[in-house]
């Protein structure tokens, strides 16, 4: 690890934790036993169960590369726990397999989810490229505004430094929950592996899956059309659905960029596209979040 500053060290070994996670131990009849990556919400992130869930669904197809996942998460998790990922064989047709995705700890549902695998050609092909310029290494890492942060954002803020997510994460402006700004339209942060993790292509798509999974829901803070406090309002995420378009290569740059699209009541939709440092639009989000509490504020 000679050369890696403190901060990079630390992303290097959320990394092997992620990693460990998504080698599920087989219980038999399409059953895997799993762990959790090192704690970092108190909860187990959705974005693990995700990558969890899809790598599991593709042990069970072989042949084919995954193209979409839409998952339902259905209640909290405690990551000192293991968890148990059953997976049942909805269709294997001769271009495409469909399997729905239970993951459970101690009895208890705790995110459903169907994963789709295609076969697919490479040819026609068409997207919208993102607008080229930016310069990912020129902009501030996400730990780079923690310090930043005011006084009663700024602990929690800090275990984005003392147990950062697996990911070199780059942003021009703090999220909500460093106490950046409300604003409307999209925002764009970029990510990538802290390094290699191979060739196996299955693996980075399961990777960019759990990445994004981060920041929809600071996007839906951001955007809120009243006042947030972060600490008093109760907001998580209550879907995701994700889509692959191309191969995925994690370990180079790539920008997801994210806009709110609709708040009604208590729920909020936030939409995303992720483009590859080329340009090339590699995968859509799309998710639900539930936003209430005292934490309206006053301006």
């Amino acid at each position: 690890m000679g050369g890696l500053t403190d901060l990079e060290h630390t992303i290097q070994q959320a990394l092997d934790s992620l990693l460990e996670s998504l080698h599920p131990e087989s219980l038999g009849d399409d059953r895997f036993r799993v762990h959790s990556e090192a704690n970092r919400f108190g909860r187990v992130f959705g974005g693990q169960m995700i990558a969890q869930a899809m790598k599991a669904a593709a042990i069970t197809v072989g042949d084919k590369p995954p193209h979409s996942l839409h998952a339902y998460f259905v209640q909290s998790g405690d990551p000192d726990h293991p968890l148990d990922v059953v997976v049942d064989r909805v269709r294997d047709g001769r271009s495409m397999s469909a399997r729905r995705v239970t993951v459970e700890q101690a009895g208890d549902t705790l995110l459903i989810a169907m994963v789709s695998f295609h076969d697919n050609a490479t040819e026609p092909e068409f997207a919208e490229r993102a607008p080229q310029g930016v310069d990912p290494d020129e902009l501030p890492r996400l730990q780079d505004f923690v310090e930043g942060a005011p006084p009663d954002l700024i602990e929690r803020a800090r275990t984005w430094i003392s147990r950062p997510p697996p990911l070199d994460m780059r942003i021009a402006e703090p999220t909500c929950f460093f106490g950046g700004p409300r604003a409307s339209g999209p925002r764009s942060h970029w990510m990538r592996l802290p390094r290699n993790v191979g060739d196996d292509p299955v693996l980075h798509s399961v990777l960019l899956a759990y990445a994004s999974d981060y920041l929809l829901l600071d996007i839906a803070l951001r955007g809120h059309p009243e006042p947030v406090s972060v600490e008093s309002t109760t907001a998580f995420s209550l879907d995701h659905s994700f889509w692959l378009h191309r191969p995925v290569r994690f370990e180079r740059w790539h920008s997801h960029t994210a806009e709110l699209v609709a708040v009604t009541g208590h729920r909020g939709l936030v939409r995303g596209c992720v483009h590859d440092i080329d340009g090339h639009l590699v995968a859509s989000t799309t998710q639900e979040v539930l936003i209430r509490g005292d934490g309206y504020r006053a301006p």
